[in-house]
């Protein structure tokens, strides 16, 4: 399954921290590319950091409207809305388990309704306030069954061993 992030909005000063975090999350479990707008450009700065430390090629691209990447992706990818309005993940998983190719919108502000109506799958983890970087992370890891976690990054530098107590740190030559 290729995923791909489309995040929406940037309420300014606090959001450059959690789209930062939506983007670490994206990358660590299994994204291949986030689409950002209105943020600061540092953030591609801390990936790219972040792909040369621990491997892999996560991408970022930014844009002006997200209509132009929506439309772009429709024809080949699922648009999967992440909303405390939408469909329940547990009745939903399943079928978006079997999807090839899907764009998760995740939303900083109010999201256009025009996302409600574009998206093949708006998709609730529960019906609390919570925030954004943890549903995504809940997104990506039911529709991946936790595989995600057997992925090994190419290139890298440091790899974190699993150890039951302390920090097992192997560093690539």
């Amino acid at each position: 399954m290729n995923i791909e992030i489309l995040r929406i909005g940037q309420r300014v000063v606090r959001d450059d921290r959690v789209t930062t975090h939506v983007a670490l999350v994206a990358r660590a479990l299994g994204a291949s590319k986030i689409y950002m707008n209105e943020v600061d450009p540092d953030i591609e700065n801390t990936i790219k950091k972040m792909n040369e430390t621990w491997g892999g090629n996560f991408e970022i691209e930014f844009f002006s409207n997200w209509k132009d990447v929506i439309n772009t992706k429709k024809n080949d990818y699922k648009i999967v809305h992440l909303t405390m309005y939408g469909e329940d993940i547990n009745t939903i998983n399943s079928k978006i388990q079997k999807e090839e190719e899907i764009l998760v919108v995740v939303g900083a502000e109010k999201v256009p309704r025009g996302i409600y109506e574009k998206a093949d799958y708006n998709v609730s983890i529960g019906t609390q306030p919570h925030s954004e970087i943890s549903a995504l992370a809940i997104l990506l890891d039911r529709i991946q069954k936790g595989q995600q976690f057997d992925k090994k990054f190419s290139d890298s530098k440091r790899v974190i061993i699993p150890s039951k107590n302390g920090k097992n740190v192997q560093v690539s030559k």
